[in-house]
C-alpha cells in the first residue's frame, strides 16, 4: 500500500520554519492546540520537530525570554530538542510507517531529495483501519 494515501502533503501542513522566532512558534501552537510542530527551513529540508517540552525547557533555562520582545529574538532552530520525530522515505511501507506512527503524533514523510513533503498522523492511520473493519482485539 502506498503511504501517500495517508499522506497531509505539506501545502496543508502548519509548520514552522528554522529562521521563525519563539514567540511565533507559541502562537502558531497555541492557536491550532498542537502538541508539537514540524520545522522545515527554506529549502524544506526537515529539521525537526518542536515540542511543548522543548519550549518549556529553554524558558525554564533561560526566564529572560518571557518578555515578548525578547521571545522575538529568539529563533526555533536555537531551541534545544530533546529529540527530533523519526521520518520515513515516501516509498516506506505500511508496516515501517505503522512502526515509527505507534510513538509519534505524525510523522514527517520525506521524497528522494530528502525534501519534506508532508505528514502522516497516527489519526489517519487509525480512522483508516477502523473504516476498513480491521479488527482490533
Amino acid at each position: 500500500m502506498n503511504i501517500l494515501s495517508f499522506m497531509k502533503p505539506v501545502h496543508e501542513v502548519i509548520l514552522l520554519y528554522s529562521d521563525e522566532s519563539l514567540k511565533i512558534a507559541l502562537d502558531r501552537m497555541t492557536k491550532h492546540r498542537f502538541t508539537s510542530i514540524p520545522i522545515v527551513d527554506r529549502e524544506n529540508h526537515y529539521v525537526g520537530t518542536l515540542t511543548e517540552g522543548d519550549i518549556l525547557q529553554y524558558v525554564i533555562h533561560n526566564q529572560k525570554c518571557f518578555d515578548g520582545d525578547d521571545m522575538s529574538k529568539v529563533l526555533v532552530k536555537d531551541i534545544k530538542r530533546l529529540r527530533d520525530y523519526e521520518t520515513v522515505g515516501v516509498n516506506a511501507t505500511l508496516t515501517l510507517l505503522l512502526s515509527v506512527a505507534k510513538n509519534e503524533n505524525f510523522v514527517p514523510v520525506l521524497d528522494q531529495n530528502e525534501k519534506f513533503i508532508g505528514i502522516v498522523t497516527r489519526k489517519s492511520l487509525i480512522e483508516y483501519f477502523f473504516t476498513h473493519n480491521f479488527m482490533v482485539l
